[in-house]
């Protein structure tokens, strides 16, 4: 296979990404990407990596999720995260970019590699004999999409991600949410956020005067599905007793502490989202806030005063895989080792997300042709944290996950300070990685 080229389909931050690593590992590449042929609703130019919602890549400090992942690309040579660091403007304490001298740049650099092929076309289908990187993004075109619902044998890829905020577990009251499941059936698996009926209605009363965020003029269209997945603050415009008959319902739910106490006036459920439990889902609580908006209502529900967000909740148009059921930790289809994944198609969250998903899928769609093992980051890291959860996460309740600290195992010790916690989290990451890079780096054996 070495003298076949790899294939990857889609031309944003985790393709150019992927293509680089191929080219850079000695690999011919050809990279496909659909505009200007075939436009997209979001884009608006047809250069690569082109940076749609925002020109952030989030936080730069090392002891951030998303400035730790920033740092672990660095020592693994990111295209991306190199070109970010050149363009960089000033945005106080986070890595923001002149994004039409980024997208420019990164364009010209994959253009001119001897190694990479820039092909301006629509892939309709997905390659059957060659290696493939598919790295269509959160708008893959429909004819792609519906092979892919064909390869996968899956009807709902989810073009309308409406998923709920996470919160970390540590930032909950157990003082005031306790753990029960309705009617007692089966594990105690909820945490449950008891109101009384004065909490109820000034939350009620928050949440349906709060600040909405705009609709996409092309989501406008789509916007019919909501009603299947309605955003909570639309159940409270359609009244105060909306809501204690949806998401919010008391019925069956006690405090095991207080057993001889009456029945909450209402109830916000959480679900946990991780193995490990450092992370839960606000249950029924898609929304269409803006995320100061969201900070300032959620942590109107007793218990979640202190609330600390990974993600927050989101409405928009978006398609992904259920990864969890489709990817193995090397980025790799179960049903078809020479086709992988990465960036929002995977189910991460973010652009640095999207660049670290291109860096694994390139390097071992590069290492399959050479004929080589493909490589598993360790879990201690943000890269392999992420890549962790999104192979391994509830595929039932699967939504896409950005970096943070809440999916990285636990430390050994408790740490109470937060900065300090995430101090050693990065020390222990960055440690970890360059070990693993080192050993992955090294003459390695091959596949027999």
């Amino acid at each position: 296979m070495v003298n076949q080229p790899v294939h990857v389909i889609g031309g944003g931050l985790a393709g150019t990404e992927a293509a680089w690593q191929i080219a850079q590992a000695g690999v011919d590449v050809v990279l496909h990407e659909m505009r200007p042929v075939q436009t997209s609703p979001a884009h608006h130019t047809e250069e690569l990596a082109e940076l749609v919602c925002s020109n952030s890549f989030g936080a730069l400090a090392s002891d951030r999720a998303a400035g730790l992942l920033h740092t672990e690309l660095r020592h693994l040579g990111s295209i991306v995260i190199a070109k970010a660091d050149a363009h960089a403007v000033p945005a106080g304490g986070a890595l923001a970019v002149d994004r039409g001298v980024f997208s420019h740049d990164l364009t010209q650099t994959l253009a001119n590699h001897p190694q990479i092929t820039l092909q301006r076309e629509e892939v309709q289908t997905l390659p059957h004999e060659a290696i493939a990187v598919l790295t269509t993004g959160p708008l893959t075109s429909p004819a792609l999409t519906t092979d892919l619902q064909r390869f996968t044998g899956m009807d709902y890829l989810s073009f309308f991600d409406a998923a709920s905020p996470i919160i970390v577990g540590d930032s909950i009251n157990a003082e005031i949410a306790f753990r029960a499941s309705r009617y007692d059936k089966g594990e105690a698996a909820y945490l449950n956020c008891p109101f009384t009926r004065e909490q109820y209605l000034a939350f009620w009363e928050a949440l349906r005067t709060a600040e909405q965020a705009p609709v996409k003029d092309f989501e406008r269209e789509t916007a019919k599905f909501f009603e299947g997945c309605l955003p909570i603050e639309e159940q409270a415009q359609r009244g105060e007793e909306t809501m204690r008959y949806g998401p919010l319902k008391p019925v069956g739910l006690k405090d095991p502490r207080d057993p001889e106490g009456d029945r909450p006036y209402a109830v916000a459920q959480l679900r946990q989202e991780d193995k490990a439990g450092q992370l839960w889902n606000l249950v029924g609580f898609q929304t269409n806030l803006r995320w100061g908006e969201q900070k300032r209502v959620f942590r109107l529900i007793p218990g979640l005063e202190n609330a600390e967000f990974v993600r927050m909740g989101v409405m928009h148009r978006n398609t992904f895989i259920n990864s969890p059921q489709l990817l193995a930790p090397t980025l790799q289809f179960h049903q078809r080792e020479t086709l992988l994944a990465a960036g929002q198609l995977v189910g991460t969250e973010g652009y640095t997300a999207a660049a670290a998903g291109g860096w694994l899928a390139g390097t071992n769609a590069a290492r399959l042709v050479l004929g080589l093992r493909p490589i598993v980051p360790p879990k201690t890291t943000m890269l392999g944290a992420l890549v962790d959860f999104i192979t391994s996460a509830s595929p039932k309740h699967f939504q896409p996950m950005p970096p943070n600290f809440g999916i990285i195992p636990p430390l050994e010790q408790k740490i109470r300070s937060k900065r300090d916690r995430y101090g050693v989290y990065r020390d222990r990451a960055l440690a970890d990685l360059k070990i693993w890079h080192s050993l992955s780096s090294s003459p390695p054996v091959a596949k027999g």
